[in-house]
């Protein structure tokens, strides 16, 4: 909703557009074309009087005719070539589109469905979209964010991939490219981030896919990924470039491999506000659902026993998120929170012995276990594990299918009153326990969030228990936008922390036990303003909101950041 009080501001949505173009270009410029919703004045202004029919539409209707459009494709890879040709038609009707069906397309714009887009970039390229930076031309990186278009203040998020680990599909080169793509559009519908203020950008430094190198219609550059010094001086160069072309973007690292995402994602960290959505997303969304667990187990944070059950990127992540959380909950040090989290990957629990022997990643280490405190356990039992440690909470993002059995999760239940198991891999086939057994095994008691939808699971007393998906969507948008409206200098633990607090407060369990842990992704715009609120208001409290005139009254704020969220509404249009 508008605010007047607040119309003055630079990133405000209230008012006119004002623009240079008229006739067919104007129709041809999808950030400005109304289509056939143009109304008799500004189809005299502007020159448009015979180049569309005369009749004039509302978005109601336009969307009607465009879902009508939709449906009639005959499979989800076709309704997502459609929308992508929506939106380079018309973006406010895109937008307009999704946002009256958002659970329905969701999974065509987004995963899973855009993974299918992305395996299939090469075939079906159309037009290109954002910035290709090619590891074999370095020098070009300055002069290629230059040809992007925009002015050093007209870029808020830019998202950069390097194709490597796509969407749990793998290495996909130059087709990053769309997954750049889709997080920003993710970040518009979720958080009103102005589309025409984003930059998505690939880094194409070759691929390891067989596939793709052998195809001769393969886009990028086909050779072996570019690794090491090289590899990590073009991705530093880019950062750099990018810093002094766009010096107030905040920068989101997307599907980096295991051996960089976590690597690139610090050494960056410490200099600018950067985030990485694998990393710190998923910890983030996963921490919000334990936070309202606890309200509902009645524990506490700081007392908390944690097993994750796969530590690659998603898992040392949400392990990270955890160890922070404690360690603001509690004043204890990082370190000590450590010995409250076990991690188990491939080779069994992590042990110092892992370390030593250089099989564990940089992420890994600080999870690594005594062997002498193992010694008499079988460390690659998850069963014996959790005989072991008695945990609270159980977290999976292993990929293998099944794996919390009725022995592992009866075992947990004996040892605490209301088990949180939550079954995170992706897809639902790979999922580590179905949301109805836990639900069976533990007589009801189990508190539990997926990673993919799952129904509802009716109770012995009939009651049907809402399962709460993990959905990424509805914690990184809020969070960039509250550091894009601050100007955060950095991006900080206890920044994330305050994110993560404000999603878990409009958790619906927190009212009804049976209700789900997470609020639903279509509340997820009200979410980002909560999140982004919680974000500025730490960043404060930091010394790190760089931007003047920040509202100090709560529901100010709200109003404050509201204004500045763009609606997919068309608004009048005047000639400069």
């Amino acid at each position: 909703m508008s605010s007047k009080k607040y119309s003055h501001l630079p990133l405000s949505t209230s008012g006119s557009v004002f623009t240079t173009l008229t006739g067919s270009s104007l129709l041809q410029t999808p950030a400005l074309n109304k289509g056939t919703a143009f109304p008799a004045s500004e189809r005299k202004e502007f020159g448009l009087q015979g180049l569309i029919p005369s009749r004039i539409n509302t978005l109601d209707e336009q969307c009607q005719r465009a879902y009508d459009q939709y449906q009639s494709r005959p499979n989800a890879l076709a309704k997502n070539t459609f929308m992508t040709s929506l939106k380079e038609q018309n973006e406010v009707m895109y937008y307009a589109l999704i946002q009256r069906h958002l659970k329905e397309m969701f999974p065509i714009i987004y995963t899973p469905t855009e993974g299918e887009a992305i395996q299939n970039y090469s075939r079906v390229f159309r037009r290109p979209e954002g910035v290709f930076l090619d590891i074999e031309d370095p020098e070009d990186i300055e002069a290629s964010l230059d040809r992007a278009g925009a002015r050093e203040d007209d870029v808020d998020i830019i998202v950069c991939s390097d194709g490597e680990q796509i969407l749990g599909i793998g290495d996909q080169g130059v087709g990053g490219i769309l997954i750049s793509v889709a997080k920003l559009v993710i970040y518009t519908l979720c958080a009103g981030i102005h589309p025409r203020r984003t930059l998505p950008v690939v880094l194409d430094v070759g691929t390891d896919n067989y596939d793709l190198l052998n195809d001769d219609r393969y886009l990028g550059l086909q050779r072996p990924r570019v690794r090491g010094e090289e590899y990590d001086a073009f991705v530093d160069r880019f950062i750099q470039a990018a810093r002094k072309r766009y010096p107030k973007a905040y920068i989101h690292f997307e599907d980096f491999g295991l051996p960089n995402a976590r690597r690139i994602l610090d050494k960056y960290t410490p200099e600018m506000a950067c985030f990485n959505d694998d990393v710190q997303g998923t910890g983030c969304v996963t921490l919000a659902a334990i936070y309202a667990a606890i309200h509902v187990a009645k524990l506490k944070m700081e007392d908390l026993r944690v097993v994750c059950f796969g530590a690659g990127t998603a898992g040392t992540g949400i392990a990270d998120q955890i160890r922070d959380a404690m360690a603001v909950e509690s004043g204890k040090s990082k370190e000590e929170a450590l010995k409250q989290i076990w991690c188990v990957d491939k080779p069994g629990l992590l042990l110092q012995s892992m370390v030593e022997q250089d099989t564990l990643t940089p992420a890994q280490h600080p999870y690594a276990k005594r062997d002498k405190e193992w010694e008499s356990t079988n460390h690659k039992s998850l069963l014996d594990i959790v005989r072991a440690v008695k945990p609270h909470v159980l977290i999976g993002t292993s990929t293998k299918p099944k794996s919390f059995t009725k022995e592992v999760v009866q075992e947990m239940a004996k040892h605490v009153d209301r088990p949180i198991i939550f079954p995170l891999s992706n897809p639902t086939r790979l999922h580590e326990a179905d949301p109805k057994d836990l639900f069976k095994w533990t007589d009801g008691k189990v508190l539990t969030a997926t990673g993919s939808p799952f129904p509802p699971v009716e109770g012995k007393d009939g009651k049907k228990r809402e399962i709460a998906e993990c959905n990424n969507s509805t914690t990184f948008p809020g969070i960039g936008l509250g550091a894009v409206l601050c100007r955060a200098k950095l991006m900080t633990p206890s920044m994330l922390v305050a994110a993560t607090k404000a999603l878990a407060a409009q958790a619906p369990a927190l009212k009804d036990p049976d209700a789900g842990l997470l609020p639903d992704v279509e509340d997820v715009r009200e979410i980002s303003v909560k999140i982004a609120a919680a974000v500025i208001r730490q960043a404060e409290k930091e010394g790190l909101a760089r931007e003047e005139g920040i509202p100090e009254g709560e529901g100010e704020l709200e109003e404050w950041i509201r204004e500045q969220m763009w609606d997919p509404v068309y608004r009048p249009l005047r000639k400069k």
